[in-house]
């Protein structure tokens, strides 16, 4: 197993469950130290315990809310005093709620783009000046299959994932020759809890089960990432061939892929 990351800061918000977790286990295990970030803070600390136990690296837990600016500036001001650095920073706090457009709550869908998309920006431009200066670092999004195959009752969740993509591409472009990685992570249908809120009714859930992707297993292709120019993650590869075609040939893709998206 690679050591490259041994002694690495690795910041990851949306760290109290899911992908977010199991990501910061997985770098906890190659030896880096972790910075938690979530809202619940009680989730962190057990989190914290856990990787202290188990891997013998440092771990800390900072409360916080992505959709707050003010306290996004805070918390990462903090974070980069009493901590010094941030070598890579794991974008993965957000959230998504299918609903037919007409049916969307305009509100929730400002909390959406206040989560998924400003705070996703507000973090990453909180470590930027300091890899600047380094001219080393990482900034890993993770986005989602969506943010390239728009389907039905995912209006604004798609919506917020093509910004995370645009903003990603920009950024790469922008920090190349500083040095500084950027990679989009681009996944299906996740095991986690997300689908708690995004899919009340469970018909989506149902419909894609064995369809799919493990946590952990997407939460191993992002760490062996780390610190690589590996530029996207699309997962599962059947998938992203669809994402391609969809680009391509966007009008036969609605007309035949429209069975297979319908299914929320």
């Amino acid at each position: 197993m690679s050591d490259h990351l041994r002694d690495k800061y690795v910041a990851v918000t949306g760290a109290s469950g899911g992908i977010g977790r199991e990501i910061a286990l997985k770098a906890a295990e190659r030896g880096a130290h972790l910075i938690l970030l979530a809202r619940s803070e009680e989730r962190l600390k057990q989190l914290r315990q856990e990787i202290i136990t188990r891997y013998r690296v440092e771990a800390y837990v900072y409360k916080l809310d992505v959709g707050d600016l003010p306290q996004v500036e805070k918390v990462f001001t903090r974070v980069l005093s009493e901590v010094g650095r941030i070598d890579i920073l794991v974008n993965n706090a957000g959230f998504g709620v299918f609903k037919d457009a007409h049916e969307t709550d305009l509100e929730e869908a400002r909390t959406m783009f206040d989560v998924n998309v400003l705070g996703l920006a507000a973090c990453t431009k909180m470590v930027l000046p300091h890899m600047k200066v380094r001219k080393s670092g990482h900034i890993i999004n993770i986005a989602s299959q969506a943010g390239k195959i728009a389907s039905p009752k995912s209006s604004i969740y798609s919506a917020t994932k093509h910004a995370v993509l645009g903003y990603t591409n920009s950024l790469r472009l922008e920090l190349a020759d500083d040095r500084i990685f950027v990679t989009s992570v681009n996944p299906g249908p996740i095991a986690t809890n997300f689908f708690a809120i995004a899919d009340e009714s469970g018909t989506y859930v149902k419909n894609v089960q064995r369809f799919m992707l493990k946590p952990d297993f997407v939460a191993e292709k992002v760490v062996n990432s780390m610190l690589t120019k590996k530029r996207e993650i699309n997962l599962p590869g059947w998938m992203n061939l669809g994402s391609i075609f969809f680009s391509l040939f966007p009008k036969t893709f609605e007309r035949v892929g429209k069975k297979f998206i319908f299914k929320k």
